[in-house]
């Protein structure tokens, strides 16, 4: 019988919280191959959704941890990394969040510094948290970034989303580039809506989504083999 490449493997997965949203998809699918998966997000949900996977036989574990608070970050990628020997194979940086801000002259400020906290200085904390594990592992990173900030996307009434998501590309550009000598990839997928509870409820069922376990097949072949020569790019989903 085949031997799946994620036997034994260890995945952090962040955004991992309630039911029915696209971490809880992706989690799911790199423990179905067999990867022990970390499950991150800063409320105890992920605690829950590790427990479901380990009552199915899988192994998870969950954490809850505020991917901005930057110290907890970097503690907690310690403790994660020493239980693998300070090797880390994979990172899906799917935390964050979508928020329309309104035009930019009549933006609310808050708006504005709320989603360049969750994110963008998510996932740099995330990356700059787990680069070591994931650089002793010659693994990858995926994050999460969205069509709307690919050329011609719409931006118009969320400029603070789409600066925080831009921001992630950037991200990318900067991680390829100071981390392929030491064997590490990274890339993005830039989908357009998932198919979430969350978009279900404020959007409605009549929409083209990306559905989750669409989504979920790309992160775990971009952090796959199939891709081990694959860095600093952008993979729209439409």
């Amino acid at each position: 019988m085949d031997t799946s490449p994620w036997d034994g493997k260890a995945v952090v997965v962040t955004g991992v919280g309630q039911t029915g949203q696209a971490g809880e998809t992706v989690a799911r699918a790199f423990a179905e191959l067999g990867a022990t998966v970390y499950c991150i997000d800063r409320s105890g949900h992920a605690n829950a959704r590790a427990a479901e996977l380990v009552a199915r036989g899988l192994r998870a574990v969950g954490h809850a941890v505020d991917l901005t608070d930057f110290e907890a970050v970097r503690s907690l990628a310690q403790t994660i990394s020493d239980s693998h020997g300070g090797r880390i194979d994979a990172v899906a940086a799917l935390a964050g969040g979508f928020g329309l801000s309104g035009p930019v002259a009549e933006s609310d400020p808050q708006v504005f510094a709320k989603q360049i906290a969750i994110n963008a200085t998510s996932a740099y904390s995330t990356a700059r948290a787990f680069v070591p594990a994931v650089r002793a592992a010659g693994g990858a990173f995926v994050f999460v970034t969205s069509a709307a900030v690919l050329g011609g996307g719409k931006v118009a009434g969320m400029s603070a989303y789409a600066m925080a998501k831009g921001a992630l590309v950037q991200l990318v550009r900067a991680l390829a580039q100071e981390e392929r000598p030491h064997g590490v990839r990274a890339n993005a997928v830039a989908p357009t809506a998932i198919r979430t509870a969350t978009n279900l409820q404020s959007m409605g069922a009549d929409f083209r989504y990306v559905e989750r376990e669409q989504l979920a097949e790309t992160v775990v072949a971009l952090c796959g083999p199939a891709f081990a020569r694959v860095t600093g790019q952008v993979f729209e989903l439409a």
